[in-house]
C-alpha cells in the first residue's frame, strides 16, 4: 500500500486515521475506464456507514466535480426520493418515466441524501453536459438503471455509481485517473481525518 493522503499529525508514526479511502483503477474490460473508491474503517476494514460516511461522501463529490456542474440520478424508489426532496427543499426534476435528477445539491443536502438513502444505489454525473437534460441517458436510466452509464460516461467528466451501504463508489471516466482523483479529493477528505491510499 502506498500512502498518498494525509499523514498522522503527531503521536505514534504508525498510528493511522480512523478512516481510509482506497482509490484504485478497476479492470472492467478494454472499452471501460473506471476507478474504485472504497471508504473503510482503517482498523477493521469494514465499510464506513451512517452519519460519518454521509458527511465524507458529501464532501468528496463536490471536490471530485472540481467546480463543474453535477447532478444526482435516482431511478429506484422514486416516490420516496421525491417526497424526501420536497420535505427537505431539495430541487429535482422528473426525467423520463422513472428517473429523478437532482441538480447541484449543496454539501448539506448531499449529506442528507447519503444518510437517508444509504441502502440504495444511485448515480452522480459531472461535467458541462449536465447543464442540459440528457433525455437519451435518462430514458435508459429508467429502464436499465446505472448500467446506462456504461455507454454514456464518455460524454461527461465522470459518471459515478454510488453504493453507500458497501462503502463503494465506481467512477467511470476517460479523464480522471486515480492520481487525479486523489489530488481532487484529498483536501476534502483531510477534514475528516481520512487516510487516502492506493492499494497495490
Amino acid at each position: 500500500m502506498s500512502a498518498t493522503g494525509n499523514a498522522p499529525a503527531g503521536g505514534d508514526p504508525l498510528e493511522l486515521p480512523p478512516y481510509s479511502l482506497d482509490v484504485e483503477a478497476l479492470d472492467l474490460g478494454p472499452s471501460t475506464t473506471a476507478v474504485g473508491l472504497e471508504l473503510l474503517e482503517t482498523e477493521s476494514r469494514e465499510p464506513v456507514k451512517g452519519k460519518e460516511a454521509a458527511a465524507i461522501w458529501a464532501a468528496v463529490f463536490p471536490a471530485l466535480a472540481n467546480e463543474e456542474n453535477f447532478v444526482v440520478d435516482f431511478f429506484a424508489h422514486v416516490d420516496r426520493v421525491r417526497e424526501f426532496c420536497k420535505i427537505n427543499e431539495i430541487h429535482f426534476r422528473e426525467a423520463a418515466e422513472r428517473c429523478l435528477v437532482l441538480r447541484a445539491p449543496t454539501e448539506s443536502q448531499l449529506e442528507q441524501l447519503f444518510a437517508r438513502f444509504e441502502g440504495e444505489t444511485f448515480g452522480v454525473r459531472a461535467g458541462v453536459t449536465t447543464e442540459t437534460p440528457d433525455a437519451a441517458l435518462e430514458k435508459e436510466l429508467s429502464h436499465r438503471g446505472l448500467e446506462a452509464y456504461q455507454s454514456a460516461y464518455e460524454r461527461y467528466t465522470f459518471c459515478a455509481v454510488c453504493e453507500p451501504d458497501d462503502g463503494w463508489v465506481t467512477v467511470l471516466s476517460k479523464t480522471l485517473w486515480p492520481t487525479e482523483i486523489i489530488r481532487r479529493v484529498r483536501p476534502a477528505a483531510q477534514r475528516f481525518d481520512v487516510y487516502i491510499s492506493r492499494p497495490q
